[in-house]
């Protein structure tokens, strides 16, 4: 691998392998994409708990330059979005320009050379003129504060780093937390456990999940001309119609409080346990949920309910807040991810020494989740601000892509070699921002991994998708201050 590579991209996920295409397309052809895992996939790489799959049609859930008429059910699974992903890196040809193994350990701006060091854990510096950080948000598994957790005598696991090595069969089994990834794996695992101890702190709202295998005929149908596309751009009107209660107002959300709520009843006939299961604030303020089979397992004989918090963890057992004791064979943590504050640890360092800790003292601030003041030529992919709520993301991801590509051909244009967001406008463009999420459904009241320590939102954008890529079309030039 060259030491002086023209563009670095990190991460080979959804967004660093979308960068990658997009660069290639647009004449860029030295670049090199940084990998730490010996394989790309990202987030679906890492997840392979029983039942990981996607949470967002498998026509939406792809690149819209490079869509899939064989996708196998309507949500699909892990391994093949992840064969997805090795399909797309060889019919783009992109494997010259993919480095396995090379986990950057920190950035630094030389403001003399006008370039980024890049440092690799193994101690390797490269430089270069542009860096691409497609890390993602869903990398970093996030731990409960629970005392005695590393006591824990058996197996204990996080959901994004499946311990396949443990056999479940007959066994006790401890899990803490209700989120996206449990909902998918604690229906699988309680047909096999002896018992599932289910830890929940807050109850999520499940809508239900239309999911269905793809019939041969059907694929076949999807591979005429244009019959994939039809397919693909009505599920994003469908699912950008949901965004009313997000961007709107939160009142708008009644509707789909009265499917989650119809769910749960048509599926949980015991009034004790709906009632447990009943969350007490407006339905989006979390992550709204899909599932069909969750509800039926915690209905399950052999699948205890607990809304009391796990409070201590000892060498064969869990105590809950109330003070009872349960003895556990396997202990799994459905917990998620850190999300921003994962962004603020990672090394890097801006114009003048300035560390990003430092630029986010006050809180999360880029400029459309892509740029932040005093990092020139650093681009963040799904940065703050970018999540979304209601539909997909690579739809996101492909917005950001094309306005990364237009700042390098403003470079080129003007024969600048670096361009840096002036702190002016990033400063109004999170004003407005925060004014917007404030009054919205994420800022209803719930405590949720949406919001920071200030109870900020540094996650979501607060609009429809058609804005974020409305906005992101073109490149103002008096937003940045061009170095030369």
């Amino acid at each position: 691998m060259r030491s002086r590579p023209g563009i670095v991209i990190i991460g080979a996920g959804f967004a660093g392998i979308c960068m990658a295409i997009k660069l290639k397309e647009a004449g860029y052809h030295d670049f090199v994409v940084l990998e730490k895992a010996p394989d790309l996939g990202g987030t679906w790489r890492d997840n392979t708990y029983p039942g990981c799959a996607c949470d967002v049609p498998s026509h939406m859930y792809s690149y819209s330059f490079d869509l899939n008429p064989g996708w196998s059910r309507m949500f699909s699974p892990q391994e093949e979005i992840r064969a997805y992903l090795r399909g797309c890196v060889e019919r783009h040809g992109l494997a010259e320009h993919l480095s396995y193994g090379r986990e950057v350990v920190g950035l630094e701006y030389d403001d003399d050379a006008r370039e980024w060091a890049v440092t690799l854990e193994d101690g390797e510096t490269l430089r270069t003129f542009a860096v691409v950080s497609g890390i993602g948000a869903l990398h970093i598994p996030k731990f409960p504060d629970i005392a005695g957790r590393e006591v824990f005598a058996g197996p204990a696991f996080h959901s994004s780093a499946w311990d396949h090595s443990a056999d479940l069969t007959g066994k006790s089994v401890a899990v803490i937390g209700t989120g996206a990834s449990a909902v998918q794996f604690v229906p699988r695992i309680a047909r096999e456990a002896g018992r599932i101890l289910l830890f929940q702190r807050t109850p999520p709202w499940i809508h239900p999940k239309p999911d269905f295998a793809v019939s041969d005929r059907a694929r076949r149908l999807l591979a005429l001309p244009g019959a994939a596309r039809t397919v693909r751009n009505a599920l994003y009107w469908a699912l950008e119609s949901r965004g009313l209660g997000f961007a709107v107002d939160p009142r708008l959300m009644k509707g789909h409080e009265a499917v989650a709520r119809r769910h749960l009843a048509r599926q949980v006939p015991d009034p004790e346990l709906r009632a447990r299961l009943t969350p007490d604030y407006t339905i989006g303020c979390k992550r709204i949920l899909v599932s069909s089979d969750y509800y039926p397992a915690l209905t399950r004989p052999n699948v205890t309910l607990i809304t009391e918090a796990a409070r201590e963890i000892r060498t064969r057992s869990v105590v809950d807040a109330s003070g009872v004791e349960r003895e556990v064979d396997v202990l799994v943590y459905g917990t998620g991810f850190k999300v921003t504050d994962g962004l603020q640890e990672q090394r890097i360092i801006g114009r003048g020494g300035l560390k990003i800790q430092d630029a986010w003292r006050d809180g999360i601030e880029t400029y459309y989740g892509i740029a932040t003041a005093g990092f020139p030529n650093l681009f963040f992919l799904l940065g703050p601000n970018t999540g979304l709520g209601h539909n997909s993301v690579v739809f996101m991801i492909e917005s950001q892509v094309r306005y990364v590509v237009k700042c390098l051909r403003l470079l080129s244009r003007t024969q600048a070699r670096a361009l840096d967001v002036r702190p002016e406008v990033q400063r109004a463009f999170n004003a407005r921002l925060q004014r917007r999420l404030r009054s919205l459904v994420w800022n209803s009241g719930c405590a949720s991994w949406y919001l920071d320590e200030q109870g900020a939102n540094r996650t979501l954008w607060p609009g429809f998708t058609t804005e974020y890529w409305a906005r992101t079309r073109r490149v103002d030039p008096r937003s940045f201050d061009l170095i030369y």
